[in-house]
């Protein structure tokens, strides 16, 4: 895709609305070994806003990647493998369950480059969910598209997380994990469940573990340990790939002065493969 005909998707929009049913979150609680019974009038936790506004497309309409085929919405960026490589986030509001919602979606910016793995295009997405009353969260949403593997091209190592944080927690997302999670937020990329694709055609030598599940469990942790503080502002960002049945950590600090605290995922390496950082309301 040249650059020209990149940037005619600048500036398009998308509008969806939904209506916030308990069940997906019933769905992801137990996913996520929650003992919460959702109902109507329950806040939303912060990122569970992933399980609605879900794209609906046809079979026929997706790509041999599970993906909608491109060239709606979004721009038909002809690299193969596309990422979400991170979020920046505010909550302006609370959510709660059985509200009907809507959001708008719009391209704000894409940036083609070259990069150590070769071609790269980032694409820059705005999400702005509101009620007729009130906005209620922003979301800047970052994806990247790039090259397909080169045989026998190893990718660089992600870097070693620097500490254990002030508390941290262990898990494996195992198959069914990652099924559940594809299967709560509609999504039908291949590399969170098809081995072979995933290995075979994408050269990952494994199964990938969702971005936006690590983020979500980089959040639920800091609100086990912190359940008093709301959630004002948070982002992450994409380092390295989490892949299933192998172990990873899951780390954060306490809030400082200005109420901030980091977070990180680790892989079984000790190796730093997302990092995020929110900002607490006292």
């Amino acid at each position: 895709m040249n650059e020209s005909h990149a940037h005619e998707w600048i500036g398009r929009t998308e509008t969806l609305s939904d209506t916030l049913n308990p069940v997906p979150c019933k769905a992801l609680a137990a996913t996520l070994n929650q003992a919460w019974d959702p109902k109507e009038g329950d806040k939303l936790p912060p990122l569970w806003h992933w399980l609605y506004f879900l794209e609906t497309a046809q079979q026929e309409e997706l790509a041999a990647d599970g993906h909608r085929k491109r060239g709606g919405f979004l721009p038909p960026v002809q690299l193969p493998r596309r990422m979400w490589a991170g979020s920046q986030i505010q909550f302006h509001s609370p959510i709660t369950l059985g509200e009907t919602l809507t959001r708008q979606s719009t391209i704000e910016h894409i940036r083609e480059t070259t990069g150590r793995s070769g071609a790269l295009t980032f694409v820059k997405v705005r999400h702005e969910i509101e009620s007729e009353q009130r906005p209620a969260l922003t979301e800047i949403q970052n994806l990247v598209y790039r090259e397909a593997a080169k045989p026998g091209v190893a990718p660089p190592a992600p870097a070693a997380a620097e500490s254990s944080g002030d508390y941290h927690r262990e898990l494996t997302a195992d198959s069914r994990l990652l099924f559940r999670y594809s299967a709560l937020t509609f999504n039908a990329h291949r590399i969170h469940y098809d081995y072979q694709y995933a290995t075979h055609t994408e050269g990952y030598p494994g199964i990938i573990v969702h971005g936006p599940l690590l983020a979500t469990l980089m959040l639920e942790l800091l609100r086990s340990n912190f359940p008093e503080e709301t959630i004002k502002t948070f982002e992450f960002r994409a380092l390295g790939p989490v892949f299933g049945d192998h172990r990873f950590s899951v780390h954060g600090t306490r809030p400082n002065s200005d109420g901030n605290a980091t977070l990180w995922i680790a892989n079984q390496d000790g190796q730093l493969c997302m990092q995020g950082t929110a900002n607490l309301e006292r």
